[in-house]
């Protein structure tokens, strides 16, 4: 949700809130739902074992592995893999309700399943952060139309200052703030989720917009700042500063900074054009 800022000598009026990103499922849900699929895989494989084989049976157990890494993450599918070929040994392979294997072929059965379980979960997983990172590029260049298509229709510069704050927050996945250079300060300013500057903030914030090089939050000599900002401007001297809440999420965080100079240049150049 987005809200004003401390600076009011330029109001900005609220948006409508970004889209909320899909919840990912729990791990530990993820864990009870695995031990739930092996236990439905172990009773079909109960009902079935008649009519097929006990090596056959082993692939009865592949299913759950691959439903649980395709809706769920790595951890919950391994546990899924060890708890599929501990019900199959327990269950299916002489003697029963053992650990024990007396036999060379169900031993080998025992070891495919481990080694095809794995493979399966690991492909699983893999496609299916794939797919994630597709949606997460989807929402990012969906957040870069808006913003572009609020500086096409000549919207204010404090819209399109709210758009672009929201633009980095969708991006990011982080509560952001964008603040516009007034007589080398920092003056009009957007934010999401309340996002608020602390002193520190403010001053690795005027640092960056005065120096025009980026600021890492938590680094020296911004120890105690919460948010990382980069500078941008314009040839014709019009600056701003952007702001993204620093989080612990360096892989998608890293591919994310690409887009900073995109929202960057169509912040300025909306500033711009409601200016002239």
């Amino acid at each position: 949700m987005l809200s004003k800022s401390m600076d009011l000598q330029t109001p900005l009026s609220p948006s409508p809130p970004a889209p909320a990103l899909p919840a990912r499922p729990g791990s530990l849900l993820g864990y009870v739902v695995a031990l739930l699929a092996v236990g439905l895989a172990s009773i079909f494989a109960f009902l079935a074992e008649h009519i097929i084989a006990a090596p056959n049976l082993a692939l009865v157990f592949v299913i759950p592995v691959l439903v649980i890494a395709i809706a769920y993450d790595l951890g919950a599918a391994l546990l899924s893999v060890i708890a599929s070929v501990a019900a199959f040994d327990l269950f299916f392979v002489t003697p029963r309700y053992s650990l024990a294997v007396a036999s060379p072929t169900d031993l080998w059965a025992i070891a495919l399943l481990g080694l095809v379980a794995v493979l399966t979960s690991g492909l699983a997983a893999r496609s299916r952060r794939r797919g994630l990172d597709a949606e997460r590029e989807a929402r990012r260049a969906e957040a870069l139309r808006s913003l572009a298509h609020k500086v096409v229709e000549g919207a204010p510069s404090s819209a399109i200052t709210i758009a672009a704050a929201e633009t980095l927050s969708r991006i990011f996945e982080a509560p952001a703030i964008v603040a516009i250079a007034r007589d080398g300060d920092l003056g009009a300013r957007a934010s999401t989720d309340a996002a608020k500057l602390s002193k520190a903030d403010e001053e690795a914030a005027r640092w960056a917009l005065q120096n025009g090089l980026p600021t890492r939050a938590q680094s020296f000599p911004f120890d105690a700042a919460r948010f990382d900002f980069w500078p941008v401007k314009t040839s014709g001297g019009q600056a701003a500063v952007l702001g993204v809440e620093d989080r612990p999420r360096e892989q998608a965080r890293a591919a994310a900074e690409r887009y900073v100079e995109l929202v960057g240049a169509y912040l300025l150049a909306g500033v711009v054009q409601s200016k002239a």
